[in-house]
């Protein structure tokens, strides 16, 4: 008898592990699996994107363009194996923009090897400029350092390089944030003045995690997120 009993506890207590999981991930407005899985809302598009060879499972989940988040589980070997995130389409040129901004707030792990990274695209993804707002583990840009600069709210290293298919200029914020403001216009005109690209038209102004590894499984939030441009 004292065996069926605890085996009843046991799946009493399994069942609302289960039930208690279930209830987080349907109380997000969508949620999936699929790696290429992508969602649209309020004039963004999220995507849980895991591009990466390599990689292993994740889920993303979105309340909304500005509240969404995934759990990753992607083994602790060298490559990126994803970039899930939120993107914004401007498809103007730089001259005729006044303002361009963006706002964000995350909650992400201690361990793991990442980025929380802008990843911003100019000319038909001519042009790719990635501003990593905090780092974790092994993780490093593309290309050699040019400088260390204050634009746009916040001091950067600069590294200016290609993956072979597009330039990237990686702006690496000197010390690690979770939640800030990015003059995204300025970042871009300073880019300009340097010679490194002419007036460009902005496309996708994206923000997410580009995650190595998450050995285990970890879980990266975007509690905030927008971009306002004109």
């Amino acid at each position: 008898m004292h065996n069926v009993v605890r085996s009843l506890f046991v799946s009493l207590t399994a069942a609302a592990v289960v039930a208690t999981t279930a209830g987080v991930a349907e109380a997000a407005a969508w949620s999936s699996s699929d790696k290429w899985a992508t969602w649209s809302n309020g004039g963004y598009t999220v995507r849980n994107d895991v591009w990466g060879s390599g990689a292993g499972p994740q889920t993303i989940w979105a309340n909304s363009f500005s509240n969404w988040g995934v759990w990753a589980n992607h083994p602790n070997t060298g490559g990126i194996k994803s970039y899930p995130h939120s993107a914004k389409n401007v498809g103007r040129t730089l001259s005729s923009l006044r303002q361009v901004s963006s706002s964000f707030s995350v909650n992400r792990p201690g361990s793991g090897a990442y980025e929380t990274a802008y990843d911003i695209w100019a000319n038909n993804n001519a042009y790719e400029i990635m501003l990593w707002v905090n780092k974790q583990g092994a993780v490093g840009p593309l290309g050699s350092k040019q400088t260390t600069v204050s634009v746009g709210g916040h001091t950067w290293d600069v590294y200016k390089g290609s993956n072979g298919s597009n330039a990237v200029f990686s702006f690496l914020r000197t010390s690690n944030t979770d939640a800030g403001t990015v003059d995204v216009l300025a970042v871009l005109n300073w880019i300009k003045a340097r010679g490194w690209f002419g007036d460009v038209t902005l496309g996708e102004v994206q923000f997410g995690f580009e995650i190595t590894s998450s050995s285990g499984g970890l879980n990266f939030t975007s509690n905030s997120y927008s971009v306002s441009a004109s």
